[in-house]
């Protein structure tokens, strides 16, 4: 059976890495995540990672506590590196051969972030991770993987959470609270529902690009995904809203 998908974007949360740890990454989930993009790839499905860096600094938080915010979003930046080359080296352990490229220069690290570059890598079945966000202050990397996606022509991003989808509540809360299966860019907007900023949401929208809401968690749901099943809440342009 073929793959549904060609070029895909995976946006990990910095939380995503650290398991049921407090704090930084566990390496045991990582090796996980990697085995996961390592049986995805070996369908001939490029894919490019745009990871967060939550589980080491948030610049958010920091910045409430009385920090300045660019100098705090600064260092968030530093952290997504941080995990972008804990991710290469898992995967590059596990055969698949990986790039890093950030937004913000460090060339005795990785590469610097070249368009170009980072598809001619895709197109090669190398995989793509996108570290130090956008470069820029007061920006996410939720946006930061929308903006990449519609640089490389991704024809989807998966945004891979600790969660099975999209609710109308937090299930955590209420555990009546009811799953999407599909909903539309302006519904996310208008109702808030905070799976991705609104940046983010809006750059996804002008470009076209679905987003699919799934549980990271579940063994195998990476794969799932790239073949189409029916997991998590697509969020789309014509979805109807179910």
């Amino acid at each position: 059976m073929g793959t549904n998908y060609r070029r895909v974007l995976l946006k990990l949360s910095g939380e995503a890495l650290m398991g049921n740890m407090g704090y930084g990454i566990d390496p045991e989930v990582v090796k996980g995540i990697a085995q996961e993009v390592g049986e995805v790839v070996a369908t001939g499905v490029q894919l490019a990672i745009v990871v967060g860096g939550g589980n080491i600094f948030r610049g958010v938080k920091a910045a409430s506590a009385g920090m300045d915010r660019a100098t705090a979003d600064y260092i968030g930046m530093i952290a997504t590196v941080m995990n972008a080359m804990t991710l290469q080296d898992s995967l590059e352990r596990t055969g698949v051969q990986t790039r890093v490229q950030t937004a913000i220069a460090m060339q005795e690290l990785a590469e610097p972030y070249i368009r170009r570059r980072a598809i001619r890598h895709l197109e090669k079945g190398r995989v793509v991770i996108f570290g130090a966000g956008s470069g820029n202050p007061f920006f996410t990397t939720d946006t930061t993987a929308a903006l990449r996606a519609a640089e490389i022509d991704a024809e989807v991003i998966f945004k891979a959470t600790k969660v099975d989808g999209i609710y109308d509540a937090d299930p955590h809360v209420y555990p009546d609270a009811k799953r999407f299966t599909s909903l539309t860019y302006a519904h996310v907007l208008a109702k808030d529902l905070r799976v991705m900023d609104s940046t983010a949401i809006a750059l996804c929208k002008e470009n076209n690009i679905p987003i699919l809401v799934f549980d990271l968690t579940v063994r195998g749901n990476i794969h799932r995904a790239v073949m189409g099943e029916s997991i998590g809440t697509l969020v789309g342009g014509s979805c109807e809203i179910s």
